[in-house]
């Protein structure tokens, strides 16, 4: 097996989160890491001033010297792709992909939502893993980016897709490297569990990052204020029924268990859950979702691969899931101009009936 330092890796989709991966991984010692982004503007950036990563949970900033690359420019097959562009354009993106990827290639996504499915369509099943982030980052451009959590609370766990999983452990030893970078030697770590990790996070990205777009307002605020903090729970407690209607047992996030912190019914579990939501979000607190970038300049969203993948699921396993599909419904309104972002949005959300006794 070729040693991990001179395996070809790309980072393809280096926007925010790939930045601070990419910019990780090089900081920790890789040598061939290749950041690859349309942004002709932030590759420019990248090669120019490096890659500047604003810790803005820490006060600190990391300028670290990288490649950086536009898909035009590409010329080698690589050993590892980790995958982090929008979920929307997968079909497109892996077909321009696969020239530069050979038999025993990794392509490891990293994206929101369930896509192991559409990555596995294109590059076969033998060679598609899962990553599941657990950090969040916001675009600046022209090389620098801002990473909104704190270093020693990020994760990547990753594992294969219908497959013998025969190169997590690769994936895994790669990441260490991003986790030497900044002391966090929990950074990559394997999951036995693949598809309830992917859906503790879709749990999270449902609530705090859909409302973060309908409401214009960070994670931290969302989990702070009365209305929007009810609405998260409820919306975090449809994907729970939702996950626990498919027979999917949630991972523990951050060493969390979502079903014991947020599950359950009552005035005390309720009242338990409020007070428990602003402090599991601490770490978390100032990341503002990627998809209110996108709507605020012009572009669609992924609302329909987060909370539009609850909804799906719902009705597949029949289950009710109204608070997520007011989200779609609100993002949509807010893409074609029928809304404004603002924090009155929360007023078209409607509790149900044991909500309402509990408030």
């Amino acid at each position: 097996m070729t040693e991990i330092n001179q395996m070809k890796i790309a980072v393809y989709g280096a926007g925010a989160m790939g930045t601070v991966l990419g910019g990780l991984l090089t900081l920790g010692g890789l040598k061939n890491v290749h950041l690859i982004t349309r942004n002709e503007k932030h590759v420019q950036g990248l090669n120019e001033r490096g890659a500047q990563i604003v810790c803005v949970a820490e006060n600190n900033q990391l300028t670290v010297p990288v490649t950086a690359l536009l898909p035009s420019q590409m010329t080698e097959k690589y050993d590892v792709v980790f995958l982090m562009t929008k979920q929307k354009s997968n079909a497109e993106i892996l077909r321009f992909l696969l020239p530069y990827l050979h038999e025993d290639s990794v392509v490891c996504t990293t994206q929101n939502g369930l896509p192991e499915r559409s990555v596995a369509e294109v590059v076969g099943e033998r060679r598609t893993y899962g990553g599941v982030a657990s950090f969040g980052a916001s675009f600046i451009g022209e090389g620098k980016v801002a990473l909104t959590s704190k270093t020693n609370g990020m994760t990547l766990q990753v594992a294969g897709y219908k497959n013998d999983g025969e190169k997590t452990d690769l994936l895994t030893k790669i990441l260490s490297y991003a986790g030497r970078a900044v002391g966090n030697l929990s950074f990559g770590a394997q999951t036995q569990n693949l598809l309830g990790a992917r859906w503790s996070k879709l749990a999270i990205n449902s609530a705090f990052s859909g409302l973060s777009v309908v409401t214009g307002c960070s994670f931290g605020e969302i989990a702070k204020r009365r209305k929007s903090k009810r609405i998260a729970l409820g919306i975090l407690r449809e994907c729970l029924e939702v996950a626990n209607a498919s027979g999917v047992i949630l991972e523990k996030m951050q060493g969390r268990d979502m079903q014991k912190l947020l599950g359950g019914t009552g005035f005390f579990k309720t009242a338990f859950a409020l007070f428990a939501l602003p402090i599991a979000m601490k770490k978390h607190k100032r990341l503002v979702s990627g998809m209110l970038r996108d709507v605020k300049e012009g572009r669609k969203c992924e609302i329909d691969f987060i909370n539009g993948a609850v909804v799906a699921e719902g009705k597949r396993v029949g289950v009710k899931t109204p608070l997520c599909e007011k989200v779609v419904e609100l993002a949509h309104g807010i893409e074609n101009g029928l809304y404004e972002i603002s924090y009155k949005n929360t007023d078209f959300f409607e509790l149900n009936k044991k909500e309402r006794e509990e408030r």
